[in-house]
């Protein structure tokens, strides 16, 4: 029985997986668009990886990602009679879109995928919530990835939307003071550690200065997807599970549905916008 509480594929086929990534010699890099068939191959098994255990750093990456409003929002696994666990083809197409939107294409280095599990010392992203896998770019995984990558034809991709820091200032940062009626403040869970985008105010202040924002705006922007709402942990974190949000929060939905006049104004930052701000019971009443 595998830590997700059902039985796996045996260690064997991502063996014989990583195996068939390796480019056959004389093979040419960059002649290809991204393929399906060797992404679910070679890459698909890595989110299965038993990684040692449950929380942060030590679950597969399918634990969290198919549960979460991440950037790499996987399909929920299957399973069969006898405890196996799989996605079905359309199941891995479906992720192979995702997955696709998370590399650049003759460019494993460049890739956001291959960075987010990878070691800073290695080259990797400075932050990932799940924690890091790969200690180089030697790993056997992590190779299995990059080749797949670099396989394939570069693609120019138009810009991501950029967020408006200003309306975060004025706008978003007053959502983390607002108190719905039954619930907590967001700054009360997140004035503090990893995940802190609220953070603590001086006690001869009610709102944060300039440099407080600042660092507000760079830890929010973890959680944000520029152009993607419902890939932004900051929307999909407090919705409603019905709604589309993640399965689980820490602190209470604040959320029903996107149709909430809040949630729709942060979608539109996310999409790069600048709408009118509606924050707490202004939303009640359509804003200013």
């Amino acid at each position: 029985m595998s830590r997700l509480g059902i039985r796996r594929r045996p260690a064997v086929v991502l063996a014989a997986a990583l195996a068939a990534s390796v480019p056959a010699p004389g093979a040419v890099a960059g002649q290809e668009p991204l393929n399906f068939e060797r992404y679910r191959a070679a890459v698909e098994p890595v989110f299965l990886a038993d990684r040692g255990g449950w929380g942060p750093g030590r679950a597969p990456c399918v634990t969290c990602h198919a549960e979460q409003g991440t950037p790499l929002r996987l399909q929920r696994l299957r399973e069969t009679a006898d405890g196996e666990v799989y996605w079905s083809e359309e199941d891995s197409r479906r992720n192979f879109e995702v997955v696709s939107r998370l590399v650049t294409p003759g460019d494993p280095d460049g890739s956001r995928l291959l960075r987010k599990a990878l070691t800073v010392p290695a080259g990797g992203a400075p932050f990932h919530v799940g924690g890091k896998f790969f200690e180089s770019k030697s790993d056997p995984e992590w190779r299995a990835m990059a080749d797949w990558v670099a396989a394939a034809d570069p693609v120019e991709r138009p810009a991501p939307p950029r967020l408006d820091f200003d309306f975060f200032r004025d706008c978003v940062q007053r959502m983390y003071l607002d108190k719905r009626p039954g619930d907590v403040e967001c700054i009360h869970c997140h004035e503090t550690g990893a995940r802190g985008f609220a953070r603590h105010i001086p006690e001869d202040r009610d709102f944060w200065n300039q440099e407080e924002s600042r660092g507000n705006f760079a830890m929010t922007r973890r959680y944000v997807e520029p152009g993607e709402p419902m890939m932004s942990r900051l929307l999909t974190h407090p919705l409603h599970p019905a709604a589309g949000g993640d399965y689980f929060h820490g602190g209470p939905r604040r959320w029903d549905s996107t149709d909430d006049p809040e949630w729709q104004m942060l979608a539109a930052w996310v999409r790069g916008e600048t709408p009118e701000c509606v924050v707490g019971a202004e939303a009640d009443t359509g804003g200013r």
